[in-house]
């Protein structure tokens, strides 16, 4: 149970070296700063092989760039994917938190329910006896004698 409440700190704890590489490298690559990086790297790329006079390392249509752009990707995909595989093993771990605190909760509340339910039920026994001291002789009204009245 203890484990459960503080998962987050256990998962932070237990990760490999290459979990969190892993985890890195996804958040580095889904933010808008790799995209913008990258950009910059593919328009100074194109830039200097389009103004190089003498040697074009990689003319156009830029072959090795969409090699280093096919490799990147080989690599990255599945490093993602091992990353978003934590995250489902992570958000499982807090959904079986959550349902334990939900039902530890519900136990909780039925109990408080129960206990209002004894105190209501006192307090309608001591109402019944304070009436019965003020006025013994005359029977308490009950629905039968009401509807007979009428």
């Amino acid at each position: 149970m203890a484990l459960l409440k503080n998962w987050h700190r256990h998962d932070l704890e237990s990760r490999t070296l290459g979990q969190r590489l892993a985890d890195n490298v996804a958040n580095g690559m889904g933010s808008w700063s790799f995209i913008i990086y990258q950009t910059i790297v593919v328009v100074i790329w194109m830039a200097l092989n389009f103004m190089a006079f003498a040697n074009h390392w990689d003319p156009y249509p830029f072959i090795l760039l969409n090699l280093l752009f096919s490799t990147q990707a080989a690599y990255a995909a599945p490093i993602i994917m091992m990353a978003q595989n934590r995250q489902n093993d992570r958000d499982r771990m807090q959904a079986q938190a959550d349902y334990e605190t939900n039902i530890e909760a519900k136990k909780e509340i039925e109990e408080l329910q129960l206990r209002l339910d004894a105190i209501e039920s006192n307090k309608l026994d001591k109402i019944l006896q304070l009436l019965e001291k003020i006025a013994p002789s005359q029977p308490l009204p009950t629905d039968n004698s009401r509807q007979q009245s009428s």
